[in-house]
Protein backbone atom coordinates (compact mmCIF):
# COMPACT_ATOMS: atom_id res chain seq x y z
CA UNK A 1 0.00 0.00 0.00
CA UNK A 2 2.76 2.41 0.77
CA UNK A 3 4.59 1.71 -2.81
CA UNK A 4 1.15 2.83 -4.53
CA UNK A 5 0.97 6.14 -2.42
CA UNK A 6 4.40 6.69 -2.69
CA UNK A 7 3.85 6.51 -6.75
CA UNK A 8 0.52 8.68 -6.32
CA UNK A 9 2.61 10.91 -4.79
CA UNK A 10 5.27 11.30 -7.17
CA UNK A 11 3.00 11.43 -10.23
CA UNK A 12 0.81 14.44 -9.24
CA UNK A 13 3.34 16.14 -7.18
CA UNK A 14 5.76 16.40 -10.81
CA UNK A 15 2.59 17.35 -12.79
CA UNK A 16 1.77 19.73 -10.00
CA UNK A 17 4.97 21.31 -10.05
CA UNK A 18 5.24 21.59 -13.83
CA UNK A 19 1.65 22.99 -13.92
CA UNK A 20 2.61 25.36 -11.33
CA UNK A 21 5.91 26.46 -12.93
CA UNK A 22 3.69 27.55 -16.30
CA UNK A 23 1.65 29.63 -14.55
CA UNK A 24 4.72 31.17 -12.57
CA UNK A 25 6.76 31.36 -15.75
CA UNK A 26 3.33 33.24 -17.85
CA UNK A 27 3.14 35.47 -14.47
CA UNK A 28 6.87 36.41 -14.27
CA UNK A 29 7.17 37.17 -18.39
CA UNK A 30 10.06 34.46 -18.71
CA UNK A 31 10.92 33.82 -21.69
CA UNK A 32 8.61 31.62 -23.57
CA UNK A 33 11.74 30.56 -26.26
CA UNK A 34 13.80 29.56 -23.59
CA UNK A 35 14.70 25.60 -23.51
CA UNK A 36 13.10 25.21 -19.64
CA UNK A 37 9.89 26.76 -20.64
CA UNK A 38 9.60 24.95 -24.12
CA UNK A 39 9.54 21.55 -21.58
CA UNK A 40 7.32 23.02 -19.22
CA UNK A 41 5.01 23.91 -22.04
CA UNK A 42 5.05 20.76 -23.80
CA UNK A 43 4.14 18.68 -20.96
CA UNK A 44 1.40 20.82 -19.57
CA UNK A 45 -0.71 21.58 -22.81
CA UNK A 46 -2.26 18.42 -23.24
CA UNK A 47 -3.95 19.00 -20.18
CA UNK A 48 -3.63 23.10 -20.22
CA UNK A 49 -5.51 23.55 -24.34
CA UNK A 50 -8.82 22.00 -23.53
CA UNK A 51 -9.11 24.32 -20.30
CA UNK A 52 -7.94 27.53 -22.16
CA UNK A 53 -10.45 27.04 -24.66
CA UNK A 54 -13.25 27.38 -21.35
CA UNK A 55 -11.06 29.98 -18.86
CA UNK A 56 -10.30 33.05 -20.48
CA UNK A 57 -6.06 33.60 -20.71
CA UNK A 58 -4.52 37.15 -19.70
CA UNK A 59 -1.47 37.84 -20.60
CA UNK A 60 0.09 37.78 -17.65
CA UNK A 61 -2.06 35.47 -15.70
CA UNK A 62 -2.95 32.24 -16.84
CA UNK A 63 -6.12 31.29 -14.62
CA UNK A 64 -6.68 28.00 -16.70
CA UNK A 65 -2.92 26.95 -15.10
CA UNK A 66 -4.29 27.98 -11.88
CA UNK A 67 -7.68 26.01 -11.98
CA UNK A 68 -5.19 23.06 -13.37
CA UNK A 69 -3.45 23.17 -10.83
CA UNK A 70 -6.01 22.65 -8.20
CA UNK A 71 -7.59 20.29 -10.06
CA UNK A 72 -4.39 18.22 -9.70
CA UNK A 73 -4.13 19.08 -6.22
CA UNK A 74 -7.58 17.58 -5.75
CA UNK A 75 -7.64 14.45 -7.52
CA UNK A 76 -4.17 13.23 -6.12
CA UNK A 77 -5.60 13.11 -2.62
CA UNK A 78 -8.85 12.33 -4.10
CA UNK A 79 -6.58 9.22 -5.91
CA UNK A 80 -4.87 9.01 -2.16
CA UNK A 81 -8.14 9.02 -0.31
CA UNK A 82 -9.83 6.04 -2.45
CA UNK A 83 -6.34 3.96 -2.32
CA UNK A 84 -6.79 4.11 1.78
CA UNK A 85 -10.37 3.89 1.65
CA UNK A 86 -10.81 6.98 4.05
CA UNK A 87 -14.08 8.94 3.44
CA UNK A 88 -14.18 12.09 0.75
CA UNK A 89 -14.61 15.39 2.37
CA UNK A 90 -15.14 17.75 -0.51
CA UNK A 91 -14.51 20.46 1.57
CA UNK A 92 -11.41 19.55 3.04
CA UNK A 93 -10.20 18.43 -0.14
CA UNK A 94 -10.35 21.55 -1.37
CA UNK A 95 -8.35 23.53 1.11
CA UNK A 96 -5.79 20.80 1.13
CA UNK A 97 -5.75 21.39 -2.55
CA UNK A 98 -5.20 25.05 -2.25
CA UNK A 99 -2.75 24.61 0.50
CA UNK A 100 -1.05 22.15 -1.46
CA UNK A 101 -0.51 24.65 -4.69
CA UNK A 102 0.67 27.05 -2.38
CA UNK A 103 3.41 24.87 -0.64
CA UNK A 104 3.98 23.59 -4.07
CA UNK A 105 5.18 27.22 -5.32
CA UNK A 106 6.84 28.17 -2.48
CA UNK A 107 9.02 24.39 -2.82
CA UNK A 108 10.00 25.96 -6.33
CA UNK A 109 10.71 29.50 -5.27
CA UNK A 110 12.75 28.05 -2.37
CA UNK A 111 14.79 25.55 -4.99
CA UNK A 112 14.78 27.53 -7.22
CA UNK A 113 16.64 30.28 -5.03
CA UNK A 114 19.04 27.58 -3.72
CA UNK A 115 20.24 26.59 -7.39
CA UNK A 116 20.27 30.15 -8.45
CA UNK A 117 22.32 30.96 -5.73
CA UNK A 118 24.60 28.16 -6.39
CA UNK A 119 25.01 28.72 -10.00
CA UNK A 120 26.00 32.50 -9.58
CA UNK A 121 29.32 31.12 -7.91
CA UNK A 122 30.51 29.06 -11.10
CA UNK A 123 28.71 31.23 -13.51
CA UNK A 124 30.99 31.36 -16.90
CA UNK A 125 28.76 33.87 -19.01
CA UNK A 126 25.04 33.32 -20.33
CA UNK A 127 23.26 30.43 -19.96
CA UNK A 128 19.65 29.68 -21.14
CA UNK A 129 19.38 27.96 -17.37
CA UNK A 130 20.69 31.34 -15.47
CA UNK A 131 18.25 33.53 -17.57
CA UNK A 132 15.19 31.83 -16.78
CA UNK A 133 15.89 31.05 -13.27
CA UNK A 134 16.48 35.18 -13.18
CA UNK A 135 13.30 35.95 -14.62
CA UNK A 136 11.95 33.70 -11.80
CA UNK A 137 13.33 35.40 -9.08
CA UNK A 138 13.72 38.75 -9.56
CA UNK A 139 10.38 39.53 -8.71
CA UNK A 140 11.24 38.42 -5.43
CA UNK A 141 14.56 39.47 -5.11
CA UNK A 142 14.48 43.24 -5.99
CA UNK A 143 12.35 44.19 -3.69
CA UNK A 144 14.17 43.02 -0.86
CA UNK A 145 17.11 44.79 -2.77
CA UNK A 146 16.09 47.89 -2.44
CA UNK A 147 15.18 47.81 1.10
CA UNK A 148 18.72 45.74 1.62
CA UNK A 149 21.18 46.79 -0.91
CA UNK A 150 24.35 44.69 -1.42
CA UNK A 151 26.82 45.09 1.07
CA UNK A 152 30.27 45.05 0.31
CA UNK A 153 29.59 42.84 -2.99
CA UNK A 154 27.43 40.74 -0.78
CA UNK A 155 23.78 40.26 -2.08
CA UNK A 156 21.46 38.99 1.07
CA UNK A 157 18.07 39.17 -0.85
CA UNK A 158 18.07 35.47 -1.70
CA UNK A 159 19.16 34.54 2.06
CA UNK A 160 16.12 36.72 3.41
CA UNK A 161 13.72 35.22 0.65
CA UNK A 162 14.54 31.79 1.86
CA UNK A 163 13.86 32.70 5.17
CA UNK A 164 10.58 34.41 4.25
CA UNK A 165 9.65 31.19 2.40
CA UNK A 166 10.33 28.91 4.90
CA UNK A 167 8.77 31.01 7.70
CA UNK A 168 5.49 30.40 5.30
CA UNK A 169 5.96 26.87 5.26
CA UNK A 170 6.09 26.76 8.74
CA UNK A 171 2.98 28.69 9.58
CA UNK A 172 1.40 26.36 6.89
CA UNK A 173 2.67 23.80 8.74
CA UNK A 174 1.13 25.13 12.02
CA UNK A 175 -1.85 26.71 10.93
CA UNK A 176 -2.75 23.19 8.53
CA UNK A 177 -0.76 20.45 9.85
CA UNK A 178 1.60 18.67 7.53
CA UNK A 179 -0.25 17.26 3.96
Amino acid sequence: MNSIIFLVEILFGLLLMAVVLRFWLQAARADFYNPISQVIVKVTNPLLKPMQSILPAGQRWNIAALVLAFLVAAAKFLVMFAIVGQAINPAAIAIWAVISVVKEFLNLAFWILIIRAILSWFSQGYNPSEQILAQLTEPFLAPIRRLIPPMGGLDLSVLIAIIAIQFINILLADMFGPL
